[in-house]
């Protein structure tokens, strides 16, 4: 089959390495699958033509409901969708985006949800059969970059302290997007800092994005800008860590260079409001690094407290959290153990691609 695979790829995110992933899982299969950034398309009718063109697609698959499953409304050849997250955990909220997202569903042939939570939390909000909705973790594959210099990257960050192996770095990965509020923890990380200056918080991910793509006369060439995620919320970020003693930004890196930087931290942190799956707490796991994550739904789902990880519910639940993690090395070891081990039961490649070449072949 060919099929069209539509998505958010702004490079270095977490949505481009599920899509990507997913996509050689079809490949494997011997379907031919064409990634597409959804911010190429301004409306359901360009995406329509693109699926009629001479060879047809086959049918297509979106990843977040709303963002891009709404692009497939007008096509004729049948699709599937994988829940993105915040397309059921916030978009929901938005009486517009609600009515386009059930409408998405019930055409959609078969649904994806990252966790059982995601699942009841669709089945709650939109008109839909609980048959069509599917339940298939992300799977985890950590790749380390083989050259990287952890002073080097402590150093570009800002961080100036001669003996950097006595840090405890805390590294908090994240795009500069609202619904990841960064600053969450920035005053009492702060605080601490000055109390103990080898504790510093790294904010790391990436603030560009693709803009919508734009077709230049009859050329049909394409013009791709980059763009803030969130302009406002990115000079508020920059102004706030330049002035915040202990509490860097570090430039996004490629995966595995940022699979390094986990490797050498103290612990990853998680500060959304809002997740459907994080990767990167559970590649952290998977690296047998200690997760610190706010304590919502996304988070509770993959991270047990004091099993798999530690969670928390204020920024001074965070330090306390912190500090037991610190000086209680049974918990420290327990955590990294468990989380390992989690990720390989749960979280399997081979688990992942039998599930979704099995649902692609419900497209015929």
């Amino acid at each position: 089959m060919k099929l069209l695979f539509l998505a958010c790829l702004s490079p270095k995110t977490g949505n481009l390495t599920t899509a990507e992933r997913i996509r050689s899982h079809i490949e494997s299969a011997g379907h031919s699958c064409e990634l597409r950034d959804a911010a190429e398309f301004q409306s359901p009718a360009e995406v329509a033509k693109l699926v009629s063109q001479n060879p047809p697609f086959d049918g297509a698959l979106a990843i977040h409901l709303f963002r891009a499953g709404r692009l497939l409304l007008d096509i004729q050849v049948p699709f599937g969708v994988i829940f993105g997250g915040t397309d059921i955990n916030e978009d929901v909220k938005v009486e517009q985006k609600l009515v386009v997202m059930e409408q998405v569903l019930q055409k959609a042939r078969f649904a994806v949800a990252f966790t059982n939570k995601l699942k009841e939390a669709a089945e709650l909000f939109l008109l839909s059969q609980s048959s069509k909705i599917y339940v298939q973790p992300q799977g985890i594959q950590t790749d380390v970059a083989e050259k990287f210099c952890w002073t080097e990257f402590l150093r570009s960050s800002g961080v100036s302290r001669e003996r950097v192996d006595q840090l405890h770095v805390f590294l908090l990965v994240c795009g500069l997007r609202r619904v990841k509020d960064p600053l969450y923890l920035v005053e009492v990380f702060s605080e601490w800092h000055n109390e103990n200056p080898q504790n510093v918080l790294v904010i790391i991910g990436p603030k560009l994005l693709h803009s919508s793509n734009k077709r230049s006369g009859c050329t049909a060439s394409v013009i791709t800008r980059k763009i803030q995620m969130d302009p406002v919320l990115t000079a508020e970020v920059e102004a706030v860590v330049k002035r915040t003693a202990g509490v860097f930004l570090a430039q996004e890196r490629s995966q595995q260079e940022l699979h390094a930087a986990m490797k050498r931290c103290f612990a990853l942190v998680n500060s959304s409001i809002s997740e459907g799956m994080s990767a990167a707490i559970l590649e952290a796991m998977d690296l047998g690094i200690p997760v610190v994550a706010r304590d919502i739904p996304g988070n509770a789902a993959v991270v047990q407290h004091e099993v798999t990880g530690v969670l928390y519910s204020s920024p001074q639940e965070f330090v306390h959290q912190s500090r037991r993690l610190l000086s209680d090395h049974e918990l420290r070891e327990r955590v990294v153990r468990n989380g390992k081990l989690y990720v390989e039961e749960h979280h399997s490649l081979k688990q992942e691609r039998e599930t979704y070449q099995r649902l692609v072949d419900t497209l015929h």
